[in-house]
């Protein structure tokens, strides 16, 4: 079989699995959060870091929530790497942050977290540390959706179709998710570029 069918094959399977009640309570939440006038930090490493760029210019200029990405601040970031840990850069950027109660923290992640398998343990203690001051935790992540699928008052784990592509699905799905949440009609209120013109 050609391999572009393949792997598009596989997207259809995992949109049919989707767990959309998920995706409607994440969206309840985020707007219970700009209700409050809280803000969102979104987190995440490598690709899923990339993604979190993307959202960060979604959420604040299609749904109008403050939000930020601490990896946009590479000096930052590559400073606290450097002179404080790899395992503490979010934790430590989330209290200089203030990050409260009204807050909320979002995750792209493939592997959600793991102490105990080395994976993402940033991740693991931007939550623990949000989990302690009361902010809502949610998440879209892969495999068996790691410490954020035990402790995100949300989380949304990508199906697993084929054990060799679960990177690149979930987060092309990451992307997906965040795009539907930005054009949900309770979250939405400005038009994007091209579908404004399209109008006129």
């Amino acid at each position: 079989m050609i391999y572009s069918n393949t792997h598009l094959s596989e997207v259809n399977n995992i949109i049919k699995k989707i767990d959309t009640k998920r995706i409607e309570n994440m969206v309840d939440l985020i707007s219970n959060v700009r209700k409050q006038k809280g803000r969102i930090f979104f987190l995440g490493v490598g690709g899923s870091a990339g993604n979190c760029s993307h959202a960060v210019n979604d959420f604040r200029k299609i749904i109008g929530i403050e939000s930020y990405a601490p990896t946009d601040n590479v000096s930052e970031l590559t400073a606290r790497a450097n002179d404080e840990g790899w395992d503490s850069i979010f934790s430590e950027w989330l209290k200089v942050s203030n990050l409260s109660s009204k807050d909320l923290i979002f995750v792209f992640s493939v592997g959600g977290g793991s102490i105990e398998k080395n994976i993402s343990p940033n991740i693991v203690a931007a939550l623990k540390y949000g989990k302690s001051v009361g902010s809502k935790l949610i998440g879209v992540v892969g495999r068996d959706g790691g410490y954020t699928s035990k402790v995100a008052d949300v989380c949304l784990i990508i199906p697993t179709v084929n054990e060799k592509t679960i990177t690149p699905h979930t987060e092309a799905f990451q992307a997906i998710i965040w795009h539907l949440i930005v054009s949900h009609p309770k979250l939405k209120l400005n038009e994007t570029k091209w579908e404004s013109v399209s109008k006129k």
